[in-house]
Order: C-alpha cells, then structure tokens, then sequence
C-alpha cells in the first residue's frame, strides 16, 4: 500500500536532485562533480498482464558521458517479495535503456535496512545466476543534523535524514534545527514551502510529525492531503478573493450613484464569507440602495 511517508521518502529525489551528491557520498560511493540528473517514468510493465512500477527512477549523467540509471525504492518493511522484483527492475532497465542500472533503498529502520542490503540471489544451490546488491539509506548512514546552520547549507539531505531519524532521541532537535534553517531560508527569499510541506506528509502520524505540525505556521506541493500548509494556503485564497468581491460590489454601488453608509461599507468591506457575497453581488446591479444588499427577503423591483 502506498502511503504518504512512502511517497515522500522517494519523491524527494525527484524534486531535488541536488541530494544525490551527499547521498552518494554517505554511501561511499563516488558520483562526478559536475552530473546532470533527469526524472524518467517509473514504469517498467512489459506488455500484460502484470504491472510493475519503481517508485522513482532517474537518469544520472556525468559531465565526461558516463551514464547510469538510479532506481530508489522507498521500504517500511522487510518484503519477500522484493527480491525477485528488484532483480527484475535492475535487469529490464539496463536492458531497456542500454545502461548500467543501481537501485538505491531508503528505510526509517535499521533492521528493514539490514534486510535491504542483500545480496538477494537467483539460481540454485551450488550456482548463483545472479545477484542484487542494492545500496541501502537508513538511521546508519544518514547523518544526524541538529545544526541549523548545517541544515541550511543542505536543505534535502537535513529533510531526509529528519525523515528517517523519526525515532532518534534527538527527532526533536534534528526538526527544530530544519524548521529555523527553513526561516532563515524564507528571510533570505527562498522557498522553504516544499520541505515543509515534505516533512508534513513524510512524518505522518507520528510524534515526531506532531512536533513538526506545532513547530511550523504556514503554497503546496500536494494538493489534497489536507495538510496544515495546504489548508493555510486555500485560506489565503479564499480570503483574497473575498477581499476582491468587496472591492467590486463597493464600485458598483459607487458607479451607480447610490450612498453607501460607513456602517454599510464596513459590513461590506469586512466580509469574508464567499456565500454572503455572492448573494450581495447577484443583487448589487438591481438594488435602489445600499441597505437592499443586506435584506433576507430580497425581491428586485421591475
């Protein structure tokens, strides 16, 4: 089942490539300075019936025209059945696009991270056909960031680690480190809405998402999970456009010539409810006064 902290843990490779330079470095596995990184589709069904799908893949290319495919899985839990998946994503990519494949296992717990290390192998006893060895990200290798000024500096890596870190003694000191860096990002012009809103969704649940949600005010990234940003922003919305109806239904009423009494301009100026205005500016081209908005049994007159 795909769930929202899965989806964040692997989707934040695809909005910010930038973290697989750190990433790979956690690893000790060398990448080139200078890489580009593109986002391909994920789909790797071959023909009918069954359908298969890696949760991010991307093509990384470096400056002197060594290319690969970087699959990343996202796993909670231990999985039988991703042994033969996994070996059958590496081999129909690198078979598809004629290149050398990597799978790269983000897990939020050590022992789902021991599992994913592998090697998983084909074959029989005697004779192994083949073997997958994925590169695994977890509380063991992704570093522990409780340095706003660290933080700062890497904005990606500081949001995965406090992603999969959601049970470090120090959970809390790692989020408020992310959440002043994440200020001081938005004092200085930047955009720290998607990290926010990341860890909002990637946390879920759990105390640590708590203590993210009452760390943070207030854009969105992902529509419809009702997230607080989410809700804050449609609120914003709302409240423009209601700041726009007020606006126009005073000029009409002006335009017309009609007086428009300081108590009525307040009510009209300071409603915020799209409803009630909708009402107003249906009425506001046939009214013979201003007081004619506000009564509940309007009839225009012929």
């Amino acid at each position: 089942m795909v769930t929202s902290s899965h989806e964040a843990a692997h989707r934040i490779f695809q909005e910010r490539p930038e973290l697989l330079a750190p990433v790979f470095r956690a690893l000790s596995v060398p990448l080139p300075e200078k890489t580009s990184v593109e986002v391909l589709t994920g789909d790797v069904t071959e023909i009918r019936p069954l359908e298969r799908r890696v949760d991010s893949l991307l093509r990384v290319e470096s400056s002197d025209g060594e290319r690969f495919l970087l699959a990343v899985e996202a796993q909670s839990r231990r999985d039988p059945e991703k042994a033969a998946s996994w070996t059958y994503y590496l081999a129909y990519l690198a078979a598809k696009h004629r290149m050398p494949a990597l799978l790269l296992v983000v897990c939020r717990d050590r022992a789902t991270a021991r599992w994913a290390a592998g090697p998983f192998t084909t074959g029989v006893e005697g004779w192994t056909a083949l073997s997958t060895r994925p590169m695994v990200l977890g509380p063991e290798n992704l570093p522990v960031i409780t340095s706003a000024q660290e933080a700062r500096k890497h904005l990606a890596l500081a949001t995965l680690s406090a992603m999969t870190h959601t049970t470090h003694p120090e959970s809390n000191a790692i989020l408020e480190a992310l959440a002043s860096a994440l200020g001081s990002a938005a004092a200085d012009g930047e955009s720290g809405d998607y990290f926010t809103e990341l860890l909002e969704i990637g946390l879920g649940d759990t105390p640590a998402g708590a203590h993210w949600r009452n760390l943070m005010a207030v854009g969105t990234y992902f529509p419809g999970r009702g997230t607080m940003l989410e809700k804050s922003f449609l609120k914003g919305v709302a409240a423009g456009q209601a700041e726009e109806r007020s606006r126009l239904i005073l000029s009409v009423l002006e335009k017309r010539g009609l007086p428009v009494a300081d108590d009525h301009r307040e009510r009209i100026a300071d409603c915020s409810d799209l409803d009630v205005l909708d009402v107003w500016w249906d009425r506001v081209l046939t009214v013979t006064s201003a007081e004619e908005l506000f009564i509940e049994e309007y009839e225009p007159q012929d």
